[in-house]
């Protein structure tokens, strides 16, 4: 298998065949804002707008729970990933968990 992985949020890839079903593949990670980001991002709230600070902690939030979930998958021997699906909870005021989770496949291409 190569280092990639090929991932989509279809039950199916387009031009590849599933040969094995391995189960359910997650990554996780739970992220807190800091006091700092905190103000400052409640301080670009009161102009409108997007906020960079936040969106810039979800990007990352998310990419962390994806690459997770890639090394995972790869850990069961898998070179697809199909049904890939985020999910994003409060744990409590402040501290979210990201959550990125899909079903771990082996595709072969088809001729």
């Amino acid at each position: 298998m190569n280092d990639t992985t090929l991932i989509t949020t279809s039950t199916s890839l387009e031009g590849y065949k599933i040969v094995k079903q391995l189960g359910l593949v997650r990554g996780i990670t739970v992220r807190s804002r800091s006091i700092l980001g905190n103000m400052a991002g409640g301080f670009m709230t009161i102009f409108g707008g997007k906020s960079a600070i936040y969106t810039e902690l979800c990007e990352n939030a998310r990419e962390e729970a994806l690459q997770l979930m890639i090394q995972h998958a790869r850990e069961m021997g898998a070179n697809a990933i199909i049904n890939m699906r985020y999910d994003a909870n409060d744990v409590m005021s402040g501290l979210t968990e990201v959550l990125a989770y899909g079903t771990a496949v082996v595709v072969e291409k088809i001729d």
